[in-house]
């Protein structure tokens, strides 16, 4: 047997073993990595560790460390109530400006992590204050930051038009990016009725100077109770009647003091180190913290507790496993393996299955680079339309990302309230697992089979 094949089955045991007993799965991640590592892998400690993401720590750490503090002092509250007043406070409708808001983010040039961390803080504020699903959401954010991300400057998209472009292959991106941006759009509306989308039409948050808390209506209700403030009320719209809740508290409207103002400015900072400077999204956060805990001390209060300790635990002990196996060579192995398959439709669906499952775990980024040159000898046979593959490539391994264990997904997990937070981890690996198995298998019949033909 292998190395490469006794790693995938370590990798099935490591999830096997987590779902049916209370081992903490980053954990055991880790102590897979360090057992292949010194039995099969023949790896030193070093060798081991260089395979954990610390840059992926950082961002996990530093972007929730920052919107901690942030909800601390009142900000993330003033930036829902504000947001909501440019909706005119159809709830509905705010799933869907996360979507397009991480769309143009990544559409831009901003890495995928960036655009999620930025983004996906605020989002889950407004499903914590409205009663939107959470994995409603997170899900929105996380395939925004797709759809924009092929864009022919976004960082996929440079990515794959480079491969592409470097192994003498036809491309063509723009259709590239519309496929995607299409493709994430009509996954979306399924998301958003498949996650208690329906139950938010008709549905108006209305924001008054003295208003009583009163959690929404339907499904979302239990999950405001959570993180709903004093502010908020919601009105069900229909033909015939307008319901609307009656206050029983009074409270002060929201205003900018000078940590909120700060805040807002740090906050508009990460957005232009990202986008315009390239800097990374983690240290940022980091140094933002800072000067906040310095200028207002008590907003630091309890911040560094509220930190998904467990999640990002759970993120990097997956990650160091699959990097390692990445070094061992067992992800090259598998694309190899496709490529001497015969039928060039079958190999084409199980280099976009690889793509998916891989993803769902590691880096899309690194994937796009790695299994498009794998997919080369199918392309040279002009057996396999190379525009077609590649687009379902790109797609199958990007709409995975919501999985908790890629970036994307572990942010969202990251910034989901606490008492949410198992409810959302479970929904997104569900999702996740299914995508990478549906993705690939829809992406190939809409993209590789009419092209072969």
């Amino acid at each position: 047997m292998s190395d490469q094949v006794i790693s995938i089955i370590a990798l099935v045991l490591v999830f096997a073993i987590a779902t049916f007993s209370a081992v903490h799965l980053g954990v055991l991640a880790l102590v897979a990595a360090f057992i292949v590592g010194a039995t099969v892998a023949d790896e030193s400690t070093d060798d081991l560790f260089a395979g954990f993401p610390g840059d992926l720590f950082v961002v996990l750490v530093g972007v929730t460390l920052l919107f901690a503090i942030a909800k601390n002092n009142g900000t993330v509250d003033w930036l829902v109530d504000a947001a909501v007043k440019a909706v005119r406070g159809r709830i509905a409708l705010i799933p869907w400006v996360m979507f397009l808001v991480t769309a143009v983010l990544t559409a831009v040039g901003a890495v995928t992590p960036a655009a999620v961390g930025i983004v996906a803080p605020i989002g889950l504020g407004f499903a914590a204050a409205y009663g939107i699903n959470p994995v409603l959401m997170g899900l929105l954010i996380a395939n925004g930051a797709s759809a924009g991300g092929f864009s022919p400057i976004g960082v996929f998209g440079s990515i794959t038009n480079n491969v592409v472009e470097r192994n003498d292959l036809p491309g063509n991106p723009t259709l590239l990016f519309t496929a995607s941006f299409l493709f994430n759009v009509a996954l979306c509306v399924i998301v958003f009725f498949a996650f208690d989308g329906r139950q938010l039409l008709g549905q108006r948050a209305e924001t008054h100077k003295d208003p009583g808390t009163m959690a929404p209506p339907g499904p979302g209700a239990q999950l405001a109770e959570a993180g709903a403030t004093p502010r908020h009320t919601l009105a069900t719209e229909t033909t015939t009647t307008t319901t609307t809740a009656v206050p029983t508290t009074q409270e002060e409207p929201l205003r900018l003091d000078g940590p909120r103002t700060l805040t807002l400015l740090g906050l508009l900072s990460l957005v232009a180190g990202a986008l315009f400077f390239d800097l990374d999204v983690g240290l940022m956060a980091l140094t933002i913290t800072v000067v906040l805990s310095l200028v207002s001390p008590k907003s630091v209060t309890g911040a560094v507790d509220r930190c998904a300790w467990s999640t990002v635990l759970l993120v990097c002990g997956i990650v160091t496993y699959v990097s390692q196996m990445e070094r061992m060579g067992t992800i090259d192995y598998l694309g190899k393996q496709v490529a001497s398959i015969q039928a060039p439709l079958v190999g084409a669906l199980l280099i976009c299955l690889i793509g998916a499952l891989v993803s769902a775990f590691a880096s899309t980024t690194g994937m796009l680079g790695a299994l498009i040159p794998l997919a080369v000898p199918f392309l040279l046979a002009g057996e396999v339309g190379a525009v077609g593959l590649i687009t379902a490539l790109a797609i199958s391994s990007s709409v995975v990302d919501a999985s908790p264990f890629s970036t994307s997904g572990a942010l969202v997990t990251a910034n989901t309230p606490a008492d949410q937070r198992d409810f959302v981890f479970r929904r997104l690996m569900i999702w996740g697992l299914g995508i990478s198995l549906v993705g690939p298998l829809v992406t190939w019949g809409l993209f590789v089979v009419p092209s072969s033909l």
